[in-house]
């Protein structure tokens, strides 16, 4: 069933009855067929192929099809694809948290493994909220976070996002309320007065014993903004947690595994969180499976509380066939150049993306380790720039004012460089027609 006719009528169908990301129902926008991946590389059901410059939102840190993890999930699946872990445990888990542990920042050394990026982000709230209740004081029970972030669309990671540029605001009156404290100041090597950290500092001065936790992207706000910010804002943070009391849960979906330049974003600062969460790259984009990190004190905390148990459990927890993917991927990122192509991959956008910000209607742009983000003026021209890229070859998926590109890693130069050529040519293209 690989004729186009045939393509075209399982479209139709996909637009009538089969929900998306952020869309309705039927779509007014048909979705677009994909026959098969490998590498960088897309093929659509028209046959075209195209330079994927979203590695999978992020997750397809190797691209796709790798042929070591697709090996191990082979064999995996082979003798146990799934077994439940209630009572039960199995060598990819315990292979896997060692791993985790390992490298992972200095004192995170408990695992709790999950389906999705939310659901960690949903555990490690939960875990912040036990450790105060197994500590009797269940008054702390409020985060502080950072407007323009982004964690997650589960129902208390939404309590978390940007409350008026969020995804969310729909729901605004459903959620738990916490309190926000300003963005982060823009620009990794900001020269910055510390108004940022003040005012959030006020909010702890008053608020800390309803406080459980500060929750942050480390580096780099995702999904909320695509901003980039000061390490020493972070190292900071930290400190003031330290200070006042409460838990640090930083949130490094998005940035585990290399993306910025560090194998962890928290590196940029030197610190170690409380809790950390990972997914999208945890089994470079095979399939899905994350994790939660956290300290001894507090699974020990916890654990000596009332009930004396973490009250989460998820039916695929530790999934082996995940579990495994998750192992071969990460041995193959530590067996390769990432960093060297990391920095390469930077320089590119540097050299290339760079320049944009000189043209008209656009109104920054920006690039941190594998990240090139351009922001425009206009939030409404993200679908038109969208099809002009395929037609140069490339995919990408922008939203809001936000055009941006997080390759693989391993993207060969040559494909790099369609990449760029394509998104700048898009963009040249659109703005041009609206003037």
């Amino acid at each position: 069933m690989n004729s186009l006719s045939d393509w075209n009528a399982l479209l139709k169908y996909d637009q009538q009855h089969i929900w998306h990301p952020y869309a309705k129902l039927p779509n007014p926008i048909a979705a677009i067929g994909v026959k098969k991946t490998q590498g960088s590389i897309i093929t659509l059901a028209d046959d075209r192929e195209v330079v994927d410059g979203m590695s999978s939102w992020w997750a397809a840190l190797h691209g796709y099809n790798h042929p070591k993890i697709q090996q191990a999930m082979h064999q995996q699946i082979d003798t146990m694809p799934h077994i439940m872990f209630g009572g039960l445990t199995h060598k990819p888990a315990i292979e896997l948290a060692k791993r985790l542990v390992e490298l992972s920042p200095t004192g995170l050394d408990k695992v709790f493994f999950v389906d999705s990026g939310s659901v960690a982000m949903e555990v490690a709230i939960k875990m912040a909220m036990q450790y105060w209740i197994s500590l009797a004081r269940p008054g702390k029970n409020r985060l502080l976070t950072v407007k323009n972030g982004y964690h997650g669309d589960t129902f208390a990671t939404m309590a978390i996002c940007d409350p008026v540029n969020g995804m969310h605001s729909l729901f605004s009156e459903l959620l738990p309320k916490h309190f926000f404290a300003p963005a982060p100041q823009m620009g990794f090597d900001l020269d910055s007065n510390n108004q940022d950290i003040a005012e959030l500092r006020d909010i702890l001065t008053e608020h800390h014993n309803e406080i459980a936790a500060v929750t942050i992207e480390p580096i780099v706000q995702g999904a909320g903004g695509m901003r980039f910010y000061r390490p020493d804002y972070l190292k900071q943070v930290r400190e003031l947690c330290n200070e006042f009391d409460v838990l640090l849960i930083a949130d490094e979906i998005a940035t585990g595994f290399g993306r910025t330049g560090k194998l962890f974003a928290c590196e940029w600062a030197d610190i170690s969180p409380d809790i950390m969460t990972l997914g999208k790259t945890l089994t470079g984009g095979h399939i899905t499976l994350a994790a939660t990190l956290a300290t001894s004190k507090i699974s020990e905390t916890i654990s000596q509380g009332k009930p004396g148990i973490l009250a989460h459990g998820p039916t695929y927890m530790a999934n082996p066939l995940a579990c495994r993917a998750a192992i071969a991927n990460i041995d193959v990122l530590l067996a390769s150049p990432w960093e060297d192509n990391i920095q390469r991959i930077e320089t590119h956008f540097n050299e290339t993306l760079l320049p944009l910000q000189n043209s008209e209607g656009v109104n920054d742009v920006r690039v941190l380790g594998a990240i090139g983000v351009i922001e425009l003026e206009s939030a409404d021209l993200g679908a038109e720039i969208q099809a002009a890229a395929l037609e140069n070859k490339i995919w990408i998926r922008p939203f809001g004012q936000l055009i941006y590109t997080m390759p693989a890693y391993n993207i060969p130069q040559n494909q790099l460089q369609t990449l760029t050529d394509g998104i700048i040519n898009a963009i040249h293209k659109v703005l041009e027609e609206n003037k």
